[in-house]
């Protein structure tokens, strides 16, 4: 075998070498410690005590009704609900265009002693579909039918 030869399958070994380590890596656990999970209010109600002054995700819908929101203070306050449990929500920060009530939400905070989570991160969950405007059609309309207003009871 030729110097260049071995030279060029030494560090293709260790390239294949790197790839196993850290897909051994991975396996082991170590995208466990990266990847971000939420709770559901449900959740974040069990676990009572234990959850309070951690940083977390909580995730659920926006309750119908519960929104309040003083713009001149940039003080949000609405519950996040799942079909088991509710948590009141306090954000010091505009609401996304998107937010409204039965919206799908993400924040990311800490639950405080007093049963309230301070959000520091508000997101909306939404579609990922995208559809384009058919030849005609004016897009204006096809955004009104994506944003609707809020119901009420």
């Amino acid at each position: 075998m030729s110097e260049p030869k071995r030279k060029r399958s030494g560090v293709a070994l260790a390239g294949v070498v790197v790839v196993v380590a850290g897909f051994i890596y991975l396996l082991s656990g170590g995208i466990g410690d990266n990847l971000v999970f939420f709770r559901t209010p449900g959740e974040l109600a069990a676990l009572g005590t234990d959850a309070v002054g951690a940083p977390m995700r909580l995730g659920g819908l926006v309750k119908a009704g519960s929104v309040q929101w003083d713009a001149q203070a940039l003080d949000l306050r609405f519950v996040v609900q799942d079909s088991t449990g509710e948590i009141a929500v306090r954000a010091h920060d505009t609401p996304p265009p998107m937010f409204r009530e039965g919206q799908g939400v993400v924040v990311e905070g800490r639950y405080t002693a007093d049963g309230v989570f301070e959000a520091d991160n508000l997101m909306v969950k939404h579609s990922n579909e995208y559809r384009a405007p058919a030849p005609g059609e004016d897009p204006k309309a096809l955004y009104r039918s994506l944003v609707r207003e809020p119901q009420n009871p």
